[in-house]
């Protein structure tokens, strides 16, 4: 076991209070792709670039096109929670972690058994319908023909925060509240480049702030540990 992973199991082992924080890198084992690296979303090539496909306004203007793409590379419904996943909600239940607060919207944390997840970006297992408010699932809309409907007309949208919406302001409270009390800050899986959700860590007043990634972030000086490489690999050691 390397130096930096014995450091972070010393400090699981001896914390009751911690919460994590992660995006995209935590969901990459399950083999959902992420957004920001080399073969991510945002280095594929489409009709328009995905920051632009995901905004509000081209859903608005675009629900067909939106959809299209939404069905296609955002939607991984047979995806299977990771060791990753596994082991946070282990550490929930022996009482260690009190609250995953996740920049991911595949709902593999609660798969995985965690109970207290706060979900920045929404889920794509929730969705309603815009006009009368039914819920459908996941399943629905990826079997829909084009522009899922409700039996009422309404067009079905998924929880899910588009760019140019804002966070749920409940979430955002929870997710603050659960950083600034906590002993241990783990960040795992995540550029720590979106904003607001990057900022959350300006809330944290501890001194065992741990990021686990394979790559750098604009935050790693800030760091009390850096554990590079894989998430889940590096938490089934713990």
């Amino acid at each position: 076991m390397e130096d930096s992973v014995k450091k972070l199991k010393e400090i699981v082992d001896n914390s009751d209070n911690i919460v994590f924080f992660g995006g995209a890198g935590v969901s990459t084992e399950s083999n959902i792709p992420d957004f920001r690296s080399t073969d991510g979303l945002y280095n594929q090539t489409y009709k328009y670039p995905p920051e632009t496909i995901l905004s509000h306004s081209f859903y608005v203007r675009n629900t067909e096109e939106f959809y299209r793409f939404y069905k296609d590379k955002m939607l991984y419904l047979d995806a299977k929670p990771n060791k990753a996943h596994l082991k946070l909600a282990e550490w929930e239940k022996s009482g260690k972690l009190k609250a995953v607060i996740t920049q991911n919207i595949d709902g593999l944390h609660q798969a995985a058994g965690s109970k207290k997840v706060y979900e920045l970006h929404g889920s794509v297992l929730r969705n309603y319908c815009t006009k009368c408010g039914k819920f459908f699932s996941a399943q629905y809309i990826l079997e829909s023909d084009g522009v899922p409907k409700c039996e009422c007309g309404g067009i079905i949208k998924p929880d899910v925060v588009l760019y140019e919406e804002g966070l749920d302001n409940e979430v955002m409270r929870n997710a603050i509240s659960a950083i600034a009390n906590a002993d241990v800050l783990i960040i795992g899986g995540t550029s720590l480049a979106v904003y607001p959700a990057a900022g959350l860590i300006d809330y944290y007043r501890g001194n065992k702030l741990v990021l686990v990634n394979k790559s750098t972030t604009p935050m790693d000086s800030r760091a009390n540990l850096l554990v590079s490489g894989s998430i889940g690999e590096i938490f089934d050691q713990i």
